[in-house]
């Protein structure tokens, strides 16, 4: 019997009633039926169903998707940045042929363009399609990257049609970064088919010309999968410098919730999950020989270099005193937040950078003499809230039932489990709080103006399962103290709540990074005063806390008047971390592992924390690198 698309995609959606329905008459849908499984590569696409299966115009927001293959495979721009070691380096010359070059006060950035590159469509890639990429976003003021380009770019020349040099409105060494991907980026337009287009902002851009290796083979209509086949051409693209990708084909699917991911997985019906709970991941590494994940043993996760943390909305009555930001932190117990969200899989940081790719050592490992001799004056007391030995204390937690899984060396704990983090201590914490002017009345506190204090604390619900358990015992743990504190469930709001400030707290993210460069301004640019919006007026990316502070605004500007490069960036970084240990303006909490797992059935050479040369999550734009170096097992 044949392995066609139409069986494997069938199971990778786990039988769903409805899609097997639209499978019968596959031809009419548009569903290969001669693509054997042993040349497809299968992942999840976190985006689930996508509700505008056929929108492929990313530069347009209008419930298309981004992970469902189009910018991991179909997209390219100038740059690349790993968050881990790199397929050739951190650094990728991508569609550039060499790194941004700056003037000598940053408002001119010259790139210099590969030549031999092609669209799909046999038309060559020129300049011409980076500045049509500018000029179609700042004529448009809606579309995707307008705003940001409006911003920075005062006119564009095009020397020759290898050159592009931007002028720049103000002085911004890190530009370039806008087109540099950490997960996704400013992708580059076709210019010669938008040009035809009357509204950029209607357009579909169905069926997608490429300008990655892979180009679009078919789609499910209703958004459950989406097929790419290997350019012929595949020479003729950036990624074909590192040699042919394993697979002909890639198909991204919605395998449906957790459990049913695992199913698919254990029947070898789903090569990448994205990302489960992780007990899904503890029953793959109990009953699959097969599966595979970054570290071989617990924790399993990837770390993303994003910082999930205990976000405060600043412009809160409740929240504008770091006292009280202090206090709270000083309520948590860490060990129980990463056995309730990770079950013990969790990578802490006590400072408000991720513990991931290069920042360990550019800030963890440097800053922990700081964090030691770092105090916290109470009004009555200073003492020293820095604990070095949170990390090893989760490890000896799991030991007894984990054994020899557990590490014993001190560096491997501390890049498994993360170093230190900030003693439990609720004596304290009554001591800022009442510093503050709140006061503890039959057990409750209340705050300085005799009212309740109230805490909200807002989680995606089952969309984020370990986010939620994260929270929900946070808000436990300060109901315990005597805080009315409860769990708000936005589920599939919470984007939309988070940007209008429509929260007192939340468990997210407000911080991003490369996690393969020591550079900060990823997030840190635009936690600048500049971007502070009015309460009640949507925030922009990424200062969710809408927190402003002149001493950060100054660490930004200079960060903006120096080169990417320069080990400069690395102090002003650590200035930064100092400043935001002192304010509390989230209360970091580990990294974002994800329990990518990897079934090596059909595909062997993903990437690993031994082999760390991509990050294999699904929905990453730099995950197209994993391509070239997976090969098949001749199933």
């Amino acid at each position: 019997m044949s392995r066609t698309t139409r069986a494997w995609l069938v199971a990778a959606c786990v039988l769903s009633p409805s899609l097997f329905a639209l499978a019968a008459p596959a031809n009419a849908q548009g569903i290969p039926q001669n693509i054997p499984r042993n040349e497809t590569l299968i992942l999840e696409n976190p985006e689930g169903t996508i509700k505008n299966a056929g929108w492929f115009n990313i530069w347009s927001i209008n419930a298309g998707s981004q992970s469902n293959g189009l910018q991991q495979a179909a997209l390219d721009t100038l740059w690349y940045i790993d968050p881990e070691s790199g397929i050739d380096g951190v650094w990728d010359n991508s569609l550039a042929s060499e790194k941004p070059k700056y003037n000598a006060d940053f408002t001119e950035m010259t790139v210099k363009l590969r030549k031999g590159i092609f669209w799909s469509d046999g038309v060559e890639f020129s300049a011409a399609d980076v500045v049509g990429t500018v000029e179609t976003q700042i004529k448009n003021p809606n579309m995707r990257f307008s705003a940001v380009l409006a911003n920075n770019v005062a006119s564009m020349d095009m020397p020759d049609e290898s050159t592009v040099v931007f002028k720049l409105k103000k002085p911004n060494s890190r530009f370039h970064t806008n087109f540099t991907v950490r997960w996704g980026a400013i992708w580059i337009m076709p210019k010669h088919v938008f040009d035809k287009v009357a509204d950029p902002l209607k357009f579909d851009f169905n069926k997608p010309v490429s300008l990655g290796a892979y180009t679009l083979n078919s789609f499910d209509p209703d958004g459950k999968w989406y097929i790419w086949q290997l350019r012929d051409d595949w020479q003729r693209t950036s990624l074909g410098r590192f040699g042919k990708p394993g697979p002909k084909y890639l198909a991204y699917v919605d395998p449906g919730p957790p459990d049913k991911r695992v199913i698919a997985q254990l029947n070898h019906e789903l090569d990448v999950i994205h990302d489960i709970a992780p007990e899904g991941m503890f029953t793959l590494a109990k009953q699959s020989k097969t599966t595979t994940a970054w570290f071989k043993g617990f924790p399993f996760g990837h770390p993303d270099p994003t910082l999930p943390a205990l976000v405060f909305n600043t412009q809160n009555e409740n929240f504008k005193n770091k006292d009280v930001r202090w206090a709270l932190a000083l309520l948590i117990d860490i060990k129980a937040v990463a056995m309730a969200a990770y079950r013990g899989a969790a990578t802490i940081s006590a400072i408000a950078v991720p513990p991931t790719g290069k920042h360990p050592e550019a800030y963890h490992q440097p800053m922990e003499s700081w964090l030691k001799d770092f105090e916290v004056d109470t009004g009555k007391q200073k003492f020293k809230p820095y604990d070095p030995t949170v990390g090893k204390q989760i490890a000896d937690m799991l030991r007894p039932s984990l054994g020899e899984q557990i590490p014993q060396d001190p560096k491997d704990i501390a890049k498994a489990f993360g170093q230190g983090w900030w003693k439990t201590n609720p004596q304290a914490a009554q001591e800022l709080l009442e510093k503050a002017g709140y006061k503890k009345v039959g057990g409750q506190w209340q705050t300085p103006d005799g009212k309740p204090f109230t805490i909200r604390v807002m989680v995606e619900g089952d969309l984020r399962p370990v986010m939620t358990r994260a929270g929900s015992m946070i808000a436990q743990q300060w109901k315990q103290a005597g805080i009315d504190a409860k769990i708000d469930v936005a589920q599939g709001t919470l984007l939309t709540r988070r940007g209008a400030g429509d929260f007192d707290t939340f468990i997210g993210w407000s911080v991003e990074t490369w996690g393969g460069h020591q550079d900060l301004s990823y997030f840190m640019d635009s936690w600048h005063s500049q971007f502070v919006a009015e309460a009640g007026k949507p925030q922009p990316l990424r200062n969710w806390q809408r927190w402003s502070s002149p001493e950060l605004d100054k660490i930004i500007e200079q960060t903006r008047t120096i080169d990417f490069d320069d080990p400069k960036a690395i102090e002003l970084g650590k200035d930064y971390v100092k400043l935001a240990a002192r304010e509390m303006p989230i209360i970091p909490l580990m990294a974002y592992n994800v329990f990518t797992a990897m079934d090596q059935t059909y595909w062997t050479g993903y990437p690993t924390a031994e082999n760390p040369y991509a990050n294999p999550v699904t929905n990453w734009g730099n995950s197209r690198y994993m391509f070239v170096k997976l090969k098949p097992t001749g199933k």
